[in-house]
């Protein structure tokens, strides 16, 4: 009866946080891409007023990867004994590497709050290859997969499938050439916690 209570509610616990860490990330992205453009200059310093901006998406990154981990363990878990361990490694795999660049990016935005500026400007150009180039190909690697999963144990319906398939071509392809195309990620993970509520909510007791 406990393994079935637990088995019960990790749904609502994968749709809980992923809702949490979709709005986060978003959030995070809105504030940098506002405050700090992709094509300003690399050594240009960031505005006095913008300055905020920075700071609190930098606040909100780990909670972000924090929420993004129970996402991942939540969503194991409600594969339960189906899963495979090939597409299980690639799932670990894909989620951490992309919580541990995202924190990568994070950190190298920092540099661009010091005063002054370094001369080679370093910090800017590399958290945005970091983000866009590393942490969003990873993205990509993990919608393939958890959409694999769903659709092998008819957990997501086709339409939800083939929004992950779609997802993961535009992050994979245009990750790092078009500028808000970073949203694409947090924008699948809310769609999918919404399914995974309502199916919960609609699940008989």
């Amino acid at each position: 009866m406990e393994s079935t209570t637990r088995r019960m509610r990790t749904p609502r616990a994968a749709g809980a946080a992923g809702l949490v860490f979709a709005v986060l990330l978003a959030a995070a992205i809105v504030l940098m891409r506002i405050a700090v453009p992709s094509g300003s200059p690399a050594d240009a310093p960031v505005a006095e007023d913008d300055r905020w901006a920075v700071r609190l998406a930098l606040e909100i990154v780990p909670f972000a990867g924090i929420f993004f981990l129970w996402f991942m363990g939540a969503l194991r878990e409600h594969a339960g004994e189906g899963e495979d361990r090939f597409v299980s490694t690639v799932f670990l795999g894909s989620g951490c590497l992309f919580v541990a660049t995202l924190f990568v990016a994070a950190a190298a935005a920092g540099t661009v709050l010091q005063e002054p500026v370094p001369p080679s400007g370093f910090g800017r150009p590399f958290a945005y290859t970091v983000l866009t180039t590393y942490a969003m190909r990873m993205a990509a690697v993990f919608v393939f997969v958890t959409s694999t999963i769903g659709h092998r144990l008819g957990v997501f319906p086709r339409p939800l499938v083939v929004l992950g398939l779609a997802t993961g071509l535009v992050l994979l392809a245009l990750g790092s050439g078009v500028p808000w195309v970073e949203l694409v990620f947090p924008f699948w993970v809310l769609v999918v916690s919404l399914h995974l509520l309502r199916t919960h909510l609609r699940r008989p007791a």
